[in-house]
């Protein structure tokens, strides 16, 4: 049995997300949130949340035993990107880009 939890168009870079989602793939969820918990990045934020919410789903949706959970899958989709311009001199103009991502992370009992 599994439950998952998915955070949509989360306005951080998928390439700093993915830093931090391979920190805690296949761990245990009380070494997952341990390890969150002390990461100095921004996208551990918003991981731990999603975890929470996989955890709550697995607990709430599927009567699993919260102590027996382990990430089984975590990974993070590029969204889609907003494009903004930056005026530079002379008439120019560079793109900005605001990368999103999709966050998923599936949990299992051992």
């Amino acid at each position: 049995m599994e439950a998952k939890a998915v955070a949509k168009y989360i306005r951080i870079a998928p390439r700093k997300s993915r830093v931090v989602i391979d920190l805690i793939r296949g761990k245990s969820v009380a070494d997952a949130f341990a390890i969150l918990k002390f990461t100095p990045k921004v996208g551990a934020e918003v991981v731990d949340k999603v975890l929470r919410s996989a955890v709550a789903n697995a607990e709430n949706n599927f009567d699993m035993n919260v102590d027996a959970l382990y990430v089984s899958e975590a990974y993070v989709d590029q969204g889609p990107t907003l494009k903004r311009i930056h005026p530079r001199s002379r008439g120019q103009a560079f793109k900005i880009l605001k990368r999103t991502s999709h966050i998923t992370i599936v949990v299992k009992e051992k």
